[in-house]
């Protein structure tokens, strides 16, 4: 059954186009476009910031008067440029090679300005324990500043579960309010994965299987993530809300039933045969 909450690419130019309107919410716009050599692309910033992301390929970006080359040879291969921009901005993109990137939009005032945050300037963590090991790139997060854009990549070895214990930034429990989007891609054709939606107190509870280029929108409630063993999962997190500049640092809260894992990693592993 499909739901407005998981979204596969379009076989075109423009592969994902979501806007606060085509969601319901309030802040958060994320695009994907994949050009040819030699094409170009054109977005106009308007009142939000904007952060875009390679994903592939060799580009010619220029913004606020200023230009850019960059290149990426994959997710899965080199840590990316971001090119951040502020409102009231055009971005020209031109292909030097098939290139593919992110767009993210959010509201913003103007604080800052066009900037080429580098691969060197982002922290890397391997983040969790146990069955939830995990490496995440902070390619635009807190100190990186920005008004109310936080983006994150993030690589989950097979077998292994990301956001867990699974956390909430939709309000609940005094959480912050942050809209997500996860791009999911795969190291292998077959990769695949698991995505849920839940809170429990409201009946609310979907549950994704994810290819490479879907597309998930956390609208609400916790949202872990799994990748079947065979193949490493990454995915490519835009989030946007009511955390602004360094306020963007403000972490999520876990589910009450599940952040007991934090204090030992290891505290429910089981040795197998369980019984002779």
């Amino acid at each position: 059954m499909s739901s407005p909450h998981h979204l596969k690419a379009r076989g075109s130019q423009l592969k994902f186009n979501v806007t606060p309107e085509s969601v319901g919410w309030n802040y958060l716009g994320y695009q994907v476009v994949k050009l040819k050599a030699g094409e170009s692309y054109t977005f106009d910033t308007r009142g939000n910031e904007a952060a875009l992301v390679p994903l592939y390929g060799e580009a010619s970006l220029a913004a606020g008067g200023q230009s850019f080359e960059v290149s990426r040879k994959g997710v899965f291969v080199e840590k990316p440029h971001v090119l951040y921009a502020p409102p009231e901005n055009v971005i020209a993109v031109t292909a030097k090679t098939d290139t593919e990137f992110a767009i993210g939009t959010a509201p913003a005032e103007g604080k800052y300005p066009v900037r080429l945050f580098k691969p060197e300037e982002m922290r890397v963590e391997v983040r969790g324990g146990g069955a939830a090991v995990r490496e995440v790139h902070h390619i635009l997060s807190h100190p990186l500043p920005a008004e109310r854009l936080i983006l994150f990549e993030v690589y989950i070895p097979g077998g292994m579960w990301s956001g867990w214990p699974p956390h909430c930034h939709d309000g609940h429990l005094d959480s912050p309010y942050l809209e997500e989007t996860y791009h999911f891609q795969f190291d292998k054709p077959a990769g695949f994965g698991l995505h849920r939606n839940y809170n429990n107190e409201k009946g609310f509870d979907e549950v994704f299987s994810v290819y490479s280029d879907d597309l998930v929108l956390v609208t609400q409630g916790y949202h872990p993530v799994a990748a079947a063993p065979g193949s490493t999962m990454y995915f490519l997190n835009y989030l946007a809300g009511e955390l602004i500049s360094e306020d963007r640092g403000i972490t999520p809260v876990d589910d009450p039933e599940h952040a007991w894992i934090k204090d030992n990693w290891d505290a429910y592993k089981v040795n197998l045969p369980l019984m002779d």
